[in-house]
């Protein structure tokens, strides 16, 4: 398709078609919410309004792929298909990780900062988890916008494919947080509510219930290992390092933003530090088979360089 000119009937209707699949399904067997309704039409009239909309919406779509992927692991919860891992985790945790409280006396990290919170680290803790999602979007938008458009197809295929694996792995591995160990002992129970964990402190200081709106929405709490939150944001500087031009100061945001949600996550008790690695190798591994596997196959590499020529912006 020429990228300055309107959506053929062929690829108009392969748009329409894959939304109106994206809706049924999701409304058949997840449930009704007006939000998807909106972000079909949304979507909808952002491909067929403008050329330059249109090829906003088309790079968007390994986040809008994502997103999708995202909200179908509702179809098939993944403690349907493995046994939970609660009590196994937090023993290799203890064992690895393991702080001396005492005599005869070892804590996780997690139950170890539970008695030892400072507001500090509460504020920045919110500030940090905030930013695992937009953080990243936002980095891979000011590419795109400033026209370093591989650089950001690149980026975008990555954060889609390591979601991919770590979503894979929940299934391979169901594991229970350790908030959950704390409030409810070993026996892992489908259904179980999110909880805001530690980062209750942040609602509490700031009166906006951000994260308590977010994790009473969490519909499956089995989902810790490994930790993407602790994935994205190191997907975004890795690739803030590999293409050329990335100004320092998003270098410095990214890496410093990276290492606080790998703190924060165990500060607050969503994950165990082996889930925070088990994260790290997920991005890592992600961007090795994008970038020494997938892009070496010729055909891959044909339909990358097809997509950037596609989604770039036109010279002012």
């Amino acid at each position: 398709m020429k990228k300055n000119t309107a959506p053929t009937v062929r690829e108009s209707l392969w748009m329409l078609l894959g939304l109106a699949v994206w809706l049924t399904v999701t409304i058949l067997f997840i449930g009704f919410r007006p939000e998807h309704v909106f972000l079909a039409l949304l979507i909808a009239a952002l491909y067929f309004i403008a050329p330059s909309t249109r090829r906003l919406i088309v790079a968007l779509l390994p986040f809008i792929f994502f997103g999708i992927s995202y909200d179908w692991m509702n179809l098939l919860p993944n403690y349907e298909v493995n046994p939970v891992d609660v009590e196994g985790l937090y023993s290799t945790e203890k064992r690895l990780f393991g702080i001396t409280a005492g005599e005869a006396l070892v804590l996780t990290p997690n139950e170890f900062f539970a008695l030892h919170r400072t507001a500090l680290m509460d504020f920045m803790g919110g500030i940090f988890y905030l930013c695992w999602v937009p953080l990243p979007i936002f980095f891979g938008l000011w590419m795109y916008f400033t026209r370093r458009t591989e650089g950001y197809l690149h980026f975008a295929v990555c954060f889609l494919l390591v979601n991919l694996i770590g979503f894979a792995l929940y299934y391979v591995h169901p594991a229970a947080p350790p908030w959950y160990a704390a409030s409810h002992g070993f026996t892992a129970v489908p259904g179980t509510p999110g909880e805001v964990a530690g980062l209750g402190a942040f609602d509490e200081m700031t009166g906006l219930g951000i994260f308590n709106a977010l994790y009473a929405r969490n519909a499956n709490v089995f989902a810790a290992m490994p930790s993407l939150h602790s994935a994205y944001t190191l997907v975004a500087f890795i690739y803030s390092l590999r293409v050329k031009g990335i100004p320092l100061y998003w270098r410095i945001l990214l890496g410093f933003v990276t290492v606080g949600i790998w703190f924060t996550a165990v500060y607050t008790s969503h994950h165990y530090i082996l889930d925070v690695c088990g994260g790290i190798a997920c991005a890592i591994a992600g961007w090795l088979i994008l970038e020494y596997g997938l892009m070496r196959i010729s055909g891959f590499n044909r339909f990358m360089r097809g997509y950037v020529s596609y989604i770039e912006r036109p010279a002012k």
